[in-house]
């Protein structure tokens, strides 16, 4: 337990002397998931920010994403301590007020106009870092800088391929060898302090977490890396390892004892060196299976052209799920009969999407392929990751600018898979 005046609060014993820890500049915080360092670093702010009149700044890449994570956080946490009477909370704009003149301010790097009118920041808060670019790091440091106080940056982040800015900074820049973190767990390198973590060091996770992130070993051995084990490292090249070709027969006798609300079906739109993809899925939601049961696929198609050789939709009145980004296309499609919606707009911008998407459709334990989807299966057997000069992967990159891995991602827009993500609630720390 640790006490702060009449204030007392159960925490992870890993993170004890971080929490304390203001002999460094930087604060490195690299970890699995669910090891609660966000978690800690929130809490770390709040007991700083109690003590001394301070501003911080907490920065995530987008600025929609920090209600959810960052925000939230803060608010469970204040409220766990009863803290309601000398912290306040502002929803528009977000902003955190002490008592004591402290207060804690949120910006996204998706709207870099709002962070020149920042003024006396103390403390920064960079989570999830590894999203951001290197020269939005560089720039944020410059930003924060006050007359007397002394200046902390503490960066939080899953750790992801060792091309990653944060990897080249950190650690080979710095000189340090990130398995010898690994081992030590927490090092001090200078002016910075590093903390490695994992959701064995996080006591209040249910048992239950802790095996589904177990499971991903076989299944994703890059998520496995990055979510259990907190490691960076070279990511495999092959983008669905766990892809299988079933004989058609066997597929549709699988697809039958599926359940209607699990099946999906997705559209990619093309022309001329692009194609117009079409893949009808099914879910099996319990084993985390995905069954690709048919397919469309041609080129050189105009809209109305296409529109009579999907005119099965029409009559089926199957939902299909298309690109945001083709408005007219799917409002033609509409006009004609089809029940066909787009997909949700990320607000992460492209990059973003296609990262996230392809990381859901890996989450599958198993994707088997019917025999009949033969370009299905010529995309996504074999589909690598492209790969940089120095032969590290490039994660919204492929070999093939594959449509049926679109056609996929937009399938199941509205599914998750598997929440990898813990969401803490008051009942993981007994409350």
């Amino acid at each position: 337990m640790m006490a702060v005046e009449n204030i007392t609060k159960d925490i992870n014993p890993h993170f004890h002397e971080f929490l304390f820890d203001w002999d460094s500049k930087f604060y490195f915080l690299v970890g699995g998931y669910g090891s609660s360092k966000s978690y800690h670093i929130a809490l770390k702010i709040i007991l700083k920010l109690l003590r001394e009149r301070r501003t911080c700044l907490v920065v995530r890449d987008v600025y929609d994403s920090i209600r959810d994570s960052c925000y939230s956080l803060f608010q469970e946490i204040c409220d766990d301590m009863s803290l309601t009477g000398v912290i306040r909370f502002t929803a528009s704009p977000m902003r955190i007020r002490f008592v004591n003149g402290s207060k804690i301010l949120f910006k996204g790097l998706d709207k870099p106009i709002k962070l020149k009118s920042i003024n006396d920041v103390s403390m920064l808060w960079i989570e999830e870092c590894s999203e951001i670019k290197d020269g939005a790091f560089k720039e944020l440091v410059l930003r924060v800088r006050h007359p007397k106080l002394p200046l902390y940056f503490l960066l939080s982040t899953n750790p992801v391929s060792r091309s990653n800015w944060t990897y080249q900074h950190f650690f080979k820049g710095m000189g340090v060898d990130d398995k010898v973190l690994y081992e030590r767990r927490v090092m001090r390198k200078g002016d910075i302090y590093y903390h490695h973590s994992v959701a064995d060091d996080n006591k209040f996770l249910p048992l239950s977490y802790v095996e589904q992130l177990e499971e991903m070993k076989g299944y994703d051995a890059d998520l496995y890396r990055i979510a259990r084990l907190g490691k960076f490292g070279v990511n495999g090249k092959l983008v669905l390892p766990q892809f299988e070709v079933m004989d058609a027969g066997e597929v549709m006798k699988k697809v039958q004892d599926i359940p209607h609300k699990y099946l999906r079906v997705g559209m990619d739109f093309g022309f001329e060196t692009s194609y117009n993809a079409v893949l009808r899925l099914a879910i099996d939601h319990e084993n985390k299976h995905l069954y690709i049961y048919w397919e469309y696929y041609r080129n050189h198609m105009t809209d109305d052209e296409t529109a009579r050789e999907l005119h099965e939709f029409v009559e089926t009145r199957e939902r299909i799920k298309a690109d945001s980004a083709e408005p007219k296309a799917i409002r033609y499609y509409q006009k004609c009969g089809f029940n066909m919606v787009a997909t949700r707009k990320w607000n992460g911008g492209t990059r973003h999407a296609r990262i996230d998407n392809t990381r859901k459709v890996k989450r599958f334990h198993k994707i088997y392929c019917s025999s009949e989807c033969r370009n299905a299966i010529r995309e996504l057997k074999e589909l690598t990751y492209a790969a940089d000069r120095d032969g590290e992967i490039v994660p919204d990159e492929f070999n093939i600018d594959s449509h049926c891995l679109s056609a996929i991602w937009y399938a199941i827009d509205d599914y998750d898979v598997v929440d990898v993500k813990h969401h803490f609630t008051k009942g993981d720390f007994g409350l």
